[in-house]
C-alpha cells in the first residue's frame, strides 16, 4: 500500500533528490529543483510530497502556489508500477482543495504517449497551451538531444468528470463516460480524420479541416530518442506544427484516443 505524506525534513528532501537523480540522471546537468529550494517551498507553505512503500521514498512531487487560485506542480518523479503517480495525484487534489484551490496545473512532453494517456484519460485533465522548447537545453539522459517542447494543462479539480475519475468506487461504465471516448466501428471517435498518422514509425500529415482530428504521438519517444535521434526530431516538429498549430487557432484538445491520439476539437 502506497502512502503519500507531506515531507518537512533535509534527509526527506535528500531522499526525493536521489530519487530523482536516479530516474532523470543529470549528470553535470542542473536538476529541476534542488533540495534547498524543496526545503524553502516546504517552508512556505508550499507542495512537496513523498510517496512511501513500506518506508521506502517510491516517488516525489513538488508544486508551488500559481495565479487563477492554482497549485501548479513543478516537478513528479516516480519509481515504475503500482499507481504511484495516481497516488500522489490524488494526494495533491486534497491538499489543493483543503486550501480553496480551483485547479492544478503542469507541464508535460507532449510527445510522451504515456504520460498523455495518464493526464487526459486516466485524470481527466485537459491541456490548454502549446509551449514549444519551454525550458531551453535539457541535458538530463530522457531529454538529452531534444527539444523542450511542453504542454501546460490544467486539471480542474471540482469538474463532475474528474471527481468521477478520482473516486475508487467508480464504476467502469461511470469512468468510461467520464473519459468522454466514444467509439466508432474502427475504434475511434466517429467522423474523427487524422491530422496526424503514424505511418511506419514516422508521422505523416493529413487533413485538419474537420471538427474532430486526431494527432498521433510515438509509441515510445525516449527509445527513439537514443535508437533514431533524426526520427526522434522529425516527430517533434511534426507534433509541434499540427497539435501547437491547431491549439494556435483555438482548438481544444478534449481527450487521448486508444492510448495513441489526441482528440481535437472545433470549439
Amino acid at each position: 500500500m502506497v502512502e503519500v505524506r507531506e515531507l518537512h525534513e533535509m534527509a526527506e528532501f535528500e531522499q526525493v533528490d536521489a530519487l530523482f537523480d536516479g530516474i532523470w540522471r543529470f549528470g553535470t546537468g542542473a536538476p529541476p529543483i534542488t533540495v534547498e529550494l524543496m526545503r524553502a517551498l516546504a517552508h512556505a507553505g508550499g507542495y512537496v510530497a513523498g510517496a512511501f512503500d513500506g518506508g521506502r521514498l517510491v516517488g516525489g512531487s513538488i508544486g508551488f502556489l500559481a495565479s487563477g487560485n492554482a497549485l501548479h506542480s513543478h516537478v513528479t518523479g516516480t519509481a515504475a508500477g503500482r499507481g504511484i503517480g495516481f497516488a500522489l495525484k490524488l494526494h495533491q487534489r486534497r491538499w489543493a482543495l483543503e486550501r480553496g484551490l480551483e485547479r492544478i496545473t503542469w507541464t508535460y512532453d507532449p510527445l510522451m504517449r504515456r504520460n498523455a494517456h495518464f493526464n487526459l484519460a486516466k485524470l481527466g485533465a485537459r491541456p490548454r497551451e502549446y509551449l514549444p522548447c519551454f525550458y531551453g537545453v535539457m541535458d538530463d539522459a530522457i531529454n538529452r538531444g531534444d527539444e523542450s517542447d511542453r504542454l501546460l494543462t490544467a486539471w480542474p479539480l471540482s469538474d463532475p468528470r474528474v471527481e468521477t475519475l478520482t473516486q475508487p468506487d467508480a464504476s467502469a461504465r461511470e469512468v468510461a463516460l467520464a473519459r468522454e471516448e466514444p467509439r466508432g466501428p474502427d475504434g475511434l471517435p466517429p467522423g474523427a480524420v487524422v491530422a496526424l498518422a503514424d505511418v511506419g514509425g514516422r508521422p505523416v500529415a493529413g487533413p485538419v479541416d474537420a471538427g474532430t482530428v486526431l494527432v498521433a504521438v510515438p509509441a515510445d519517444i525516449a527509445g527513439l530518442r537514443g535508437a533514431d535521434p533524426g526520427t526522434a526530431k522529425t516527430w517533434r516538429h511534426a507534433v509541434r506544427d499540427v497539435l501547437g498549430g491547431l491549439m494556435a487557432e483555438g482548438r481544444a484538445v478534449t481527450g487521448f484516443s486508444g492510448k495513441s491520439y489526441y482528440v481535437v476539437e472545433k470549439m
